[in-house]
This record gives C-alpha cells, structure tokens and sequence, in this order.
C-alpha cells in the first residue's frame, strides 16, 4: 500500500512539476478569499485517485477537492489526499508546496507519503516500522529547550479567522524561541519536524488532509502531535501543534490557553488581551510586551554603541498513531 501511495504521489509530482515551467498560464480558481484552486490541483487530485483506485477499488477516498465523491462509501480503508499543499506558494512560484496521501483503515492513520516534487524528497511512514526520507530513516530533533528551538507555523488567512488572538500567540512563542518560520504547507511542516529540521510546529484551520499523512511522519519519528491542550484527537479539531516530546510539553504549556478546548478562565483572558485599544500592548500578555520593549532597548543600544557587535469515503472521525513595561517605542519592522 505505501509503494502504491508513492507512486500515486509522484505521478501527481510530474504534473505539478510540469505545471510550474510555466505556472503564469495556470487557470486559477477562488474557492473563498485568499484561498486557492487551480487546474493543477484538480488533475494532480484525479492522477492520484485514478492510482489508488486501480490498485484497490473498494477503498474510499477522502480529498481536498472532491470530498468523498469517489471510492467506496463505507470502507474501512480510507485514503486521505491533499493534491497540493500549498497552493498559494505554487502560483506565485515560491518552491514550497507538496503532495500528501494518507491512508486510515478504521479510523487510524497507517500509512502516509508527503512528497516535495522541487526537491523529489519523499517522506514516508508506516505504522510501527519509522519513518523515512528517501530512504533514510529519520528522527525528531533532540533539543529539550524551547529558547534553543526553530519553530514553524501558518498565518491565518481566511475572513473569520481570529488574527488578533494569533498574533498574541504568534508573539508568545518568538519570545520563548530561537525563530519562527511560515513555509506555507502544513504537511510539509510536518515533515520537516519529522526529519528534525524544525523542532516544532503549531497551526490552527487546519483540515485533516493538511495534516493526516503529517501526523504518522510525527509520530513514528519519535514525536508527539495533537491539539493545543495536547489532546492526541485532533484532525478535526482545527488546531495541532507537534514536535519531539520535551518541546511538545513547553509548547502545549504556551499555547493551551488559546485553545476552543481551553478552561473558560483561560478563554476569558485570551479575548480580553485581543480587546485591548489598537496600538496598544495587551495588558494580559506581559510576555509580549516584554519581548517588544527588549528588541527596542537593544535596537536603541545598538545605535549608541555602534562599535560594538552584538552576538483536515465520509469524513470520519481518524486517530493519529499514536507588571507590564512602559509603553516602549515599537520598532516599525516588529509592526
């Protein structure tokens, strides 16, 4: 079934890969706002199914453009594709996107393929036997200090989407650690983790075809993955944060406050904090204001001193296996 999956996934690869030469005459398609399908997508999606049918035809099919509108309805095999992640990064000819294809059979996630066709990286898991990079089994990283750690994350995007509440996040975790990265393809992401590239990851709006085939990758490299209240449940709960288990734990401490399943003391002081006056610096995220004021106190030392240096078949429900500072002077770049 994996070599089935790959096979899938790279024939998809070819597409996009031929699409990118000239990714200008690509017809592109708005399904909401700043949210993207192209013709691309839609024929890298039927390349894969046509695979994955020929060789089992009483599976079911869960995808990203078609729903569950092929395959068999009530199977206990379910293949779940996103065709290409990262959809906006492809028409814009930035090289990170990716094809994923998980497999759950009875509801947990045992195979998973997320293929890079810049790169022709192919990720994949099986249940139990690891997790491999063309070949090479790989591991997460074994960093135990979140002040140490690279960590990725996506930016919301969509109307609705709670951007002040991600912002407040956004700026408790830059405080907390060596950099932040947004790639802008959350299976990719997943991956990358899996390898040890980045140490870590959080997102929320995610769908389960964004991060099923991500989340055995995780897992059998020796990571932890789930919800931002560290619930391992989470493919259809919109939220996931991963990385290797010590980091999880410090990240799931910064990060469960924002949770929809956070203690509702928790929700109350997240949706005062996003209340404060535009401009302003919320009193309930001392760790933010902290972080601002330190980056202007340095700037403005830097300038003094200037000779020194400074240092998401039916959608089912699947398991995954396994005091604040004076008002400082803002710097324009962290605004």
């Amino acid at each position: 079934m994996l070599n089935v999956a790959i096979k899938a996934a790279r024939a998809a690869g070819a597409i996009i890969n031929r699409a990118a030469l000239d990714v200008e005459s690509v017809r592109i398609s708005v399904k909401q706002t700043n949210d993207f399908v192209t013709e691309v997508d839609q024929k890298a999606e039927e390349a894969i199914i046509e695979t994955l049918l020929t060789a089992y035809p009483t599976h079911g099919i869960l995808a990203e453009e078609s729903g569950s509108e092929h395959g068999a309805k009530e199977s206990d095999f379910v293949w779940i594709i996103d065709p290409l992640d990262g959809t906006t990064n492809f028409i814009h000819g930035f090289p990170v996107y990716c094809v994923s294809i998980a497999l759950a059979v009875r509801g947990k996630v045992e195979q998973a393929v997320v293929y890079d066709p810049t790169r022709n990286d192919i990720f994949c898991a099986t249940k139990g036997r690891g997790s491999y990079m063309n070949d090479r089994r790989i591991r997460v990283a074994k960093r135990t200090r979140l002040q140490e750690c690279l960590i990725s994350t996506g930016f919301p995007y969509r109307p609705g989407d709670k951007l002040k509440s991600y912002l407040n996040m956004l700026g408790e975790v830059m405080s907390q650690c060596a950099g932040v990265r947004r790639p802008g393809a959350a299976a990719l992401d997943l991956a990358y983790v899996a390898a040890g590239f980045s140490d870590g990851f959080f997102e929320t709006g995610l769908q389960p075809w964004d991060v099923a085939a991500g989340s055995l990758l995780v897992t059998e490299a020796g990571g932890l993955i789930g919800n931002f209240t560290g619930e391992s449940e989470f493919l259809h709960e919109n939220e996931c944060v991963a990385a290797n288990p010590r980091i999880y734990g410090q990240m799931v401490t910064t990060l469960a406050k924002y949770s929809k399943f956070a203690v509702a003391g928790d929700k109350a002081r997240v949706r005062q904090a996003t209340r404060a006056p535009e401009g302003s610096l919320p009193e309930a995220d001392d760790v933010v204001a902290d972080a601002f004021a330190a980056a202007a106190t340095t700037e403005a030392s830097t300038e003094a001193a200037p000779e020194k240096t400074t240092l998401t078949a039916k959608a089912k429900r699947i398991k995954p296996i396994g005091a604040a500072k004076p008002a400082a002077a803002v710097p324009d770049a962290l605004l």
